[in-house]
């Protein structure tokens, strides 16, 4: 079987931080994959933005659900594309995850989608899954990714985020 997927980079933060970002990535993969698990992290949607746009540019749909209730939301015209969930665990069960697709992450003549997928971790109660896709409306290619939470506060020491790229078949 031929290995499609390079790790571009990774962290694994020795400190809380306000947020992780991956930057100079080269346009040489068809689409990206970011898979970031915290340890644990706060209860927070993420965030993303790229090549440091603050701009209304974004927009988003995501569901969450956790096997009794279920929730969904829709931004436009944002300053951030939100990622589908709350990713978060506790100290003794820190087994959220958030993977993050980057469709055409290098294309010059078509905004960029993502699609993203958590699910949710900390024992009963606390367990539930998420889907989004979002849009960047920019026909820029993508060479930095800024991923934080939403509503303020940081990411844990222990997170750990991976850039991976996906060759061409």
């Amino acid at each position: 079987m031929a290995v499609t997927y390079d790790k571009i980079a990774s962290t694994t933060l020795g400190s809380a931080q306000a947020g992780i970002t991956f930057s100079s990535i080269a346009g040489t993969y068809t689409d990206l994959v970011m898979v970031v698990t915290p340890n644990p992290s706060l209860r927070s949607n993420y965030a993303l933005q790229f090549n440091s746009d603050t701009g209304s540019n974004y927009s988003d749909t995501y569901m969450n659900g956790d096997g009794s209730t279920t929730s969904s939301s829709r931004f436009s015209n944002a300053t951030e594309m939100r990622c589908s969930a709350q990713i978060y665990g506790t100290t003794e069960n820190p087994n959220g995850i958030l993977i993050l697709n980057f469709m055409n992450y290098s294309n010059t003549t078509t905004y960029k989608t993502v699609l993203g997928r958590t699910s949710v971790g900390g024992g009963p109660g606390n367990l539930g899954v998420g889907a989004d896709v979002g849009l960047w409306r920019s026909t820029s290619a993508i060479t930095s990714i800024y991923l934080f939470p939403a509503s303020g506060g940081n990411f844990n020491a222990g997170t750990i985020a991976t850039l991976y790229g996906i060759k061409a078949a």
